[in-house]
């Protein structure tokens, strides 16, 4: 605090305690009231200026995907780390493309995605700094218990092929996530365009809210297991396709990297990059979800 600043934090702690009256123009009844009323204004001034190096710390901006916030993990995991670090986080749950997106354009720090061909070309072109395995789940085709198509137990892209050809309803994300890219290269590896189709619902949303509009519909959808299990009481789904190798679903972190005149928190991302797969932070992802669902959400990948 400023010498200034000091000087009048004591005369008006004197003022305000000790009844004393400054030396001023003016009535000597108005006095009093003049004195408390500037009085309590410096004081409080006084009091919050601590406050405000916190207050103008920048949070850190971490742009994930909807399917760890619809899942609860970040909601778990972010606390821990603010308390341990003292470094606030800003989270922007959008699809994996736009996040990837966000990053080019310098408007997030760090990465939480999970569509690798696309990151693979963002790390090429120089936008990431850093890039580390973090955790993998699984996708999954779930639908509605009769399950009209008769999918249950094909592979995926048979799957697919059968709910196009009894014209079945079927809801995409339809937002450049990892969610959607892994539906469209099932698509393609079942030879079918979905696009335009009316069986096919575009709904441009994230994976809570198609799961939502596929339950609501009786359609099918993609999605990935920890979204769904977080929300499978709300949701008349079941799972039908599941286990095959082209639906693991691996999360990898990513620290955009400050050049291209990118003003990005480098040191910060840095730290929350390795924290996010230090030990005890990847046993905690590795028991997300066992307690209330019976099974973990996600299983660590940290090398």
């Amino acid at each position: 605090m400023s010498g200034r600043l000091r000087h009048y934090s004591f005369v008006h702690r004197r003022v305000l305690f000790r009844d004393e009256v400054p030396p001023g123009p003016g009535p000597a009844e108005n006095r009093p009231v003049r004195r408390t009323t500037e009085a309590l204004v410096l004081l409080f001034a006084a009091l919050a200026l601590p406050a405000l190096p916190a207050l103008a710390q920048p949070a850190l901006v971490l742009a994930t995907t909807t399917s760890t916030q619809d899942s609860g993990l970040l909601d778990d995991l972010l606390p821990r780390f603010t308390a341990e670090t003292g470094i606030r986080v800003k989270t922007i749950a959008v699809g994996s493309g736009e996040a990837l997106a966000m990053g080019r354009r310098g408007d997030a720090d760090v990465l939480l995605v999970h569509s690798p061909a696309a990151e693979e070309e963002f790390m090429a072109q120089g936008f990431g700094a850093l890039r580390l395995d973090v955790m993998h789940n699984d996708f999954v085709l779930v639908g509605p218990p009769s399950d009209p198509a008769g999918v249950k137990g094909l592979p995926a892209p048979d799957a697919l092929r059968r709910i196009a050809e009894r014209g079945a309803l079927f809801a995409s994300r339809d937002d450049r996530s990892g969610t959607h890219a892994r539906e469209l290269d099932l698509w393609k590896k079942a030879g079918v365009s979905p696009s335009g189709k009316a069986w096919y619902v575009a709904t441009g949303q994230g994976m809570g809210e198609t799961a939502r509009v596929a339950s609501e519909k009786g359609a099918y959808t993609l999605a990935d297991r920890g979204t769904y299990l977080a929300l499978k009481r709300t949701l008349d789904l079941v799972v039908l396709v599941e286990g095959s190798g082209e639906l693991r679903n691996p999360y990898r972190v990513i620290v955009v990297s400050p050049a291209k005149d990118r003003a990005v928190h480098e040191e910060e991302a840095r730290r929350f990059a390795r924290w996010i797969v230090s030990p005890a932070v990847q046993k905690a992802i590795g028991e997300f979800g066992r307690k209330a669902f019976g099974q973990p959400l996600f299983v660590p990948d940290a090398k």
